[in-house]
């Protein structure tokens, strides 16, 4: 059962949970909106964010015990809310979902504190499997030198080429200050100079 044909019921039981307050946090609205009426159904009590910064908001303010999170929105990264609702909510169970099946994004994810990582079209029943799975029961994440913010760093990359390497288009599509951005490629340049010399 795909996240497209979720009109068919799942018989999932939550009712043992003390707590079932899971977040969906996804800029694609009619995904977001059906698996937020899905999760309803088998018992969560959802509330949804379509940006990371409205999803910072609740995992700070008000942190879910469960969270389904898109890896890349349009303002920013997935993983930032992850590592906000560990911080606040170390017990939280979250499953990131992509688009994006390569292994560093699911290596960065789960080191950020995801307990899965699901391609989309997902089967709700996944979904709710892996938010429900115990964490020590969990797999290691696989040896890959990809760390969190090298995937940042790629996805702010690709956003900067796309974009005819244009700062300011580039911060405003990142949600972020233009001296931040013009800080972060000049970082990265400079260690990348540094690489190619001691090659």
């Amino acid at each position: 059962m795909y996240i497209d044909e979720l009109e068919q019921d799942c018989t999932t039981n939550l009712d043992q949970l003390e707590d079932r307050t899971c977040l969906v946090l996804d800029d694609d609205v009619v995904f977001r909106e059906r698996l937020a009426s899905a999760l309803t159904r088998v018992g969560f009590i959802v509330s949804t964010a379509g940006s990371v910064r409205d999803g910072l908001t609740i995992a700070t303010h008000n942190p879910p015990a469960f969270a389904v999170v898109d890896l890349r929105l349009d303002d920013g990264f997935g993983l930032d809310v992850i590592e906000c609702l560990t911080l606040h909510r170390p017990e939280a169970h979250t499953v990131v979902l992509t688009g994006y099946g390569a292994l560093p994004n699911a290596v960065a994810a789960v080191k950020s504190g995801a307990q899965n990582v699901l391609a989309k079209p997902a089967d709700i029943e996944d979904v709710v499997n892996s938010l429900l799975a115990d964490p020590e029961q969990q797999p290691e994440p696989p040896e890959c030198p990809t760390e969190p913010n090298q995937v940042r760093w790629e996805y702010i990359q690709s956003v900067f080429n796309k974009n005819d390497c244009n700062v300011s288009r580039t911060a405003r599509l990142l949600n972020m200050h233009r001296r931040t951005l013009q800080r972060i490629l000049q970082s990265h340049q400079a260690a990348e100079e540094t690489r190619v010399e001691t090659i």
